[in-house]
């Protein structure tokens, strides 16, 4: 009898140590588009966490970027994926939410360092349920040539006359083109042209959801605004930006031909790398002086669980430390210009990336305009907004028509615009 007691004992003891040894020898593997962070994510993040949670192994295994949507969802659909999904924001995610792939973590207790503009790009609609932990954005804004502006005699504007009497000045000094942008590939005309000023038009978060609630229109005058700065923007591009490429003008400014440049922060550490200047940065100038500011502080990259994960306590436990302060502290130094969304509290290293993120203490925060709702109907608005940008700026379409056709689009298939 005792005998039998013992054996029990020792077959329980090794059953409780097996189960054990299984929680705390989690492997978890990481999919993501980020191939060009793998040696952030080898060298830096991955050894801060399993230094930290010792029992748990994380590996980031990477595609490439343009082929990851449907890499992972092939994964996904066989069963093969891993248990961390790095998540594009908006509809891309949302589509993997609703099939059931990406786990329901509204009650995860990091989530409570986010607001809920900074979950938006991983909600549902309705915001019942959030889904990626929000990892970073990319501030809008304007680089410039410290040594232009200071050979030209201008200062940092701060209005939008303030902002047009630099451009002047630039170009009647003659030695720089005075903005570096061109409209060859279309979208930085929207992204760092329309959406980078639009937010202090539209006031932001307020517009915003005011034309998804069908409450304003895009000819209303908030929404054609932008336009109207826009069409003032061609004098000062220089010759040939109606041909000139992304690449083309990151070259530009970066060789030290132009004084700014219409800037997404991604920029930041290639720009670094390849400026021998030094460099400043401000944000969309206000039409008046003392109005509040606001700037597209846009929801970028996320990180969810895979629904179908066999470690999803492991994964809890990687993702709650992704809200934590050390990890945003480790990611945004490591890729300056990508800032955390929690309300931990950051030091940055880079005083470029400093000057981004110390907008949002003045300035309020705004995502794009057309990524959450707007743009999943034909035609599309986001590819809209890109040709119709283009348009103005090369005066081929008058800021009114612009919007009224971008209107027009809108209301043939979404309902509150009808």
């Amino acid at each position: 009898m005792k005998t039998t007691t013992l054996k029990g004992a020792l077959l329980v003891t090794t059953l409780l140590g097996a189960t054990a040894a299984t929680a705390q020898d989690a492997e978890l593997i990481i999919e993501s588009w980020r191939n060009d962070d793998l040696a952030i994510w080898q060298d830096k993040i991955i050894p801060a966490f399993e230094a930290e949670n010792p029992g748990i192994k994380v590996k980031f295994t990477p595609s490439a970027p343009a082929e990851y949507n449907a890499v992972l969802n092939s994964k996904l659909d066989a069963g093969s994926a891993g248990d961390i999904i790095t998540c594009r924001p908006f509809d891309a995610s949302l589509a993997l939410y609703d099939a059931g792939h990406l786990a329901d973590l509204s009650d995860l207790d990091g989530m409570s360092n986010f607001s809920s503009v900074a979950k938006s790009g991983w909600s549902t609609d309705d915001g019942s349920a959030t889904f990626c932990v929000p990892m970073a954005s990319v501030i809008h804004g304007f680089i410039y040539n410290k040594d232009a502006f200071e050979e030209v005699g201008i200062d940092v504007p701060t209005t939008e006359a303030e902002f047009f009497a630099a451009l002047e000045a630039i170009k009647a000094d003659g030695n720089y083109i005075p903005m570096a942008m061109g409209t060859n590939d279309q979208w930085e005309a929207a992204t760092m042209g329309y959406n980078n000023i639009g937010p202090n038009y539209w006031k932001g978060e307020e517009g915003r959801n005011a034309l998804i609630a069908g409450d304003q229109k895009l000819t209303d005058e908030e929404w054609i605004a932008p336009f109207r700065q826009l069409a003032k923007w061609g004098d000062y591009l220089g010759d040939g930006f109606e041909a000139q490429t992304y690449p083309d003008s990151q070259n530009i400014f970066t060789l030290g031909r132009a004084a700014i440049y219409p800037a997404g922060s991604w920029e930041i550490s290639g720009f670094n790398g390849l400026a021998d200047f030094e460099m400043g940065a401000f944000n969309p100038p206000v039409a008046n002086a003392g109005d509040t500011c606001y700037i597209s502080d846009h929801t970028d990259i996320g990180i969810g669980m895979n629904a179908a994960s066999d470690n999803p306590e492991a994964a809890k436990t990687f993702l709650n430390w992704v809200a934590s302060s050390e990890f945003s502290n480790i990611f945004a130094n490591s890729l300056p210009g990508f800032f955390p969304l929690s309300n931990a509290s950051v030091a940055l290293e880079d005083p470029l990336a400093q000057e981004f993120i110390s907008w949002r203490s003045k300035c309020e925060s705004s995502i794009r305009s057309t990524y959450q709702i707007l743009s999943r109907g034909t035609p599309n608005l986001e590819n809209d907004t890109w040709n119709a940008s283009v348009a103005v700026i090369k005066g081929d379409e008058s800021p009114e028509d612009a919007g009224k056709r971008l209107q027009d689009g809108l209301a043939s298939w979404y309902a509150p615009q009808q």
